[in-house]
């Protein structure tokens, strides 16, 4: 118990105490109120850094957004823009394939007229001079043969005409078609592009914020602390050494024999232990004495121990391995 003898050779007995209390957090780099709020205070410009580059990313999600917005309008736009092209690519072939069964009607039409003009022997213009009866019949059917024929070539002309008209109406159609295969695919690679870029950013911004929540919890954590090991030190104001003898003045030097132990409890003085309680002789050094401690840190006189004579100081660790570490040294302390 603290305000007893502690000795290096008693480890065996600390260990099993400590085993059966159970292993304790190693506390990281806390060695006063000064050095807590100091870490408190870096974390809290870690944080501030932490929050401008939250603020930039947001920023940043804001304009992919809107970029994400662009380019998903566009991909829409060209998807309708498709199907309009596919409608009217059906339809000019529909009128393709009309024209082109039209054509061939005419064609087999023309065959038959001339089949038949052949079988009544109307396709020769002598012969209708010969078979004629009148000079007026025969330049009728004359007329008649050749209106036929100009109205036969007509047919043809417009049915060929309209067929190449929708072949290339037809070609220029799948063309385009497939020019917007092309924009529909680029854009819709450059949505899914910008939205997991969007995903990375909104991710990297979670982790900013947990990151935040996490340095906040570690400073609430290590101002509580702070404060207090501040109330412990208060709580315990100088005493005069034992017989009238005078105390050390402020800033001088002392050289002393340092033990590290970890016990857990109460000190001499009442208070908890902590880091910081260093357990000294009262004659040497009063109790409430405020004390830097090179390898240490700052301490506090604030416990007793039966082996605690004269020049010799036990410095308290929250583990067994760091007092261990720390062993048996001899130092020069700085008394406030």
């Amino acid at each position: 118990m603290p305000g007893e003898t502690r000795k290096l050779p008693a480890w065996p007995v600390v260990a099993a105490c400590v085993l059966l209390c159970g292993f304790v957090p190693a506390r990281v780099a806390a060695d006063s109120s000064a050095s807590l709020r100091s870490h408190a205070a870096d974390l809290k410009r870690v944080n501030a850094g932490l929050a401008t580059r939250s603020h930039s990313t947001v920023l940043e999600l804001y304009a992919l957004d809107s970029q994400l917005a662009r380019a998903r309008a566009h991909v829409v736009a060209l998807r309708i823009e498709a199907a309009q092209v596919r409608a009217e690519r059906a339809a000019a072939e529909q009128r393709l394939a009309v024209a082109r069964r039209s054509l061939k009607a005419a064609q087999h039409a023309l065959e038959l007229r001339v089949q038949q003009l052949y079988e009544q022997g109307d396709d020769d213009p002598v012969a209708v001079l010969l078979g004629s009866t009148s000079v007026s019949q025969a330049l009728s059917r004359l007329d008649t043969l050749g209106r036929v024929s100009d109205m036969d070539r007509l047919v043809l002309t417009q049915t060929r005409d309209a067929r190449q008209r929708y072949q290339h109406e037809t070609r220029a159609l799948a063309a385009r078609q497939r020019s917007l295969s092309a924009l529909l695919a680029d854009a819709a690679q450059t949505a899914s592009r910008l939205d997991q870029t969007r995903a990375q950013r909104a991710a990297y911004l979670a982790s900013l914020a947990a990151r935040q929540r996490l340095n906040a919890s570690s400073i609430s954590a290590l101002e509580s602390e702070a404060q207090a090991v501040e109330a412990r030190a208060t709580r315990i104001t100088p005493i005069a050494p034992p017989g009238g003898g005078s105390s050390p003045p402020p800033g001088s030097t002392m050289t002393v024999s340092t033990t590290g132990y970890s016990l857990h409890g109460r000190t001499a003085t009442g208070v908890p232990v902590g880091w910081g309680v260093v357990a000294v002789d009262p004659s040497v050094i009063p109790l409430g004495t405020r004390m830097s401690i090179p390898g240490y840190g700052e301490g506090i006189a604030a416990d007793t121990g039966s082996a605690v004579i004269g020049a010799t100081i036990d410095l308290w660790f929250p583990t067994l391995s760091q007092a261990r570490d720390w062993g048996r040294r001899t130092v020069t302390i700085t008394l406030h």
